[in-house]
């Protein structure tokens, strides 16, 4: 299979910061591939690195087939990006900027350049500066989605926009991947991202604590609920392949995010001495999203959380 990025071992640091730990990634063609992770959590830098505006300090990726520290200028010229805050020339308006950006793109570009502005519902006339936070980013989408681009990486492309265009937008990046294209997608929107994607990345401090197709993570991940007749009683271990990523404890009541958990693990918590009642089923994107936030098999009823260390932020360009 063809990997539209493939990295390895990419590590970067900062002046008293770890932002990305020696990590591994794959996104194949054809795929809308979402990047999850809390803020700080690393992906920014990664986005940067992968588009070229960020040199790793150690580790190999590639982009299309190019190496971002020596083709930064050719892998933007066939990719499209959206930054969180994207940077827009104010005294501009939203006709004369994509007019204004046809030029560096092959002809095609400006017709539908404006026919996205027509579906997100702008005006050519309307002066940028105007514009609020929302009309902002469809115009950086509009731009970016113009060239037609075999790749499209979006850092919380959907930030600002109104419940409806954001749904409409994501269910189109659907339709770029059934023709072939790629969609690398960093965002908060759970949820909706878990409508759309079907590769899903959970970063955590600077490395991936799962990376598994959409499909089979919802499969090989369940929460299962176990009732106890006292809250003191000590669980069994469950043996591999299952793997508690998270625990909870409330009362006689524990639920566990387990991956890989079979029948015979089930039954194996029903058997054990002072378990009243077992009840499990699939895991939603949401909750394995927290799980992987939580360190794991971490106790939580009530009592604080222990602290997680501070946030790695990217120093500005």
């Amino acid at each position: 299979m063809y990997h539209v990025i493939s990295a390895r071992g990419l590590t970067m640091r900062f002046p008293g910061c770890q932002a990305l730990s020696g990590i591994d990634l794959e996104v194949p063609c054809g795929s809308v591939f979402a990047l999850l992770g809390e803020n700080a959590a690393g992906k920014t830098t990664l986005i940067r690195i992968l588009t070229g505006f960020l040199q790793p300090t150690g580790g190999t990726c590639q982009v299309l087939g190019l190496d971002p520290t020596r083709e930064a200028l050719e892998i933007r010229r066939r990719i499209g990006y959206v930054a969180e805050a994207p940077a827009l020339y104010d005294w501009m308006q939203v006709g004369e900027i994509g007019w204004f950006a046809s030029a560096f793109y092959p002809p095609g570009f400006l017709d539908r350049y404006r026919e996205a502005v027509c579906r997100f519902e702008l005006s050519a006339e309307w002066k940028l500066r105007r514009l609020s936070k929302g009309q902002r980013a469809k115009v950086a989408l509009a731009l970016a989605l113009a060239p037609d681009p075999e790749l499209l990486i979006l850092d919380e492309p959907t930030s600002g926009l109104d419940p409806l265009v954001r749904r409409e937008f994501l269910e189109s990046m659907v339709d770029r991947a059934a023709v072939g294209k790629t969609v690398l997608l960093s965002s908060h929107q759970i949820a909706e991202v878990e409508r759309v994607a079907d590769h899903v990345a959970i970063l955590r401090q600077g490395k991936f604590c799962l990376i598994r197709p959409l499909s089979e993570l919802k499969e090989s991940v369940s929460l299962v609920t176990i009732n106890l007749a006292d809250p003191l009683i000590a669980l069994p271990t469950l043996e591999s392949p299952a793997e508690v990523l998270s625990e909870q404890a409330s009362g006689r009541q524990r639920q566990w995010i387990v991956m890989g958990l079979t029948s015979e693990h089930q039954q194996q918590l029903e058997q054990h001495p002072g378990v009243v009642g077992v009840a499990a089923r699939s895991a939603t994107l949401d909750e394995i999203f927290v799980a992987c936030m939580r360190p794991q098999h971490q106790v939580v009823s009530g009592a604080e959380v222990e602290s997680e260390p501070a946030p790695c932020e990217v120093p500005k360009a």
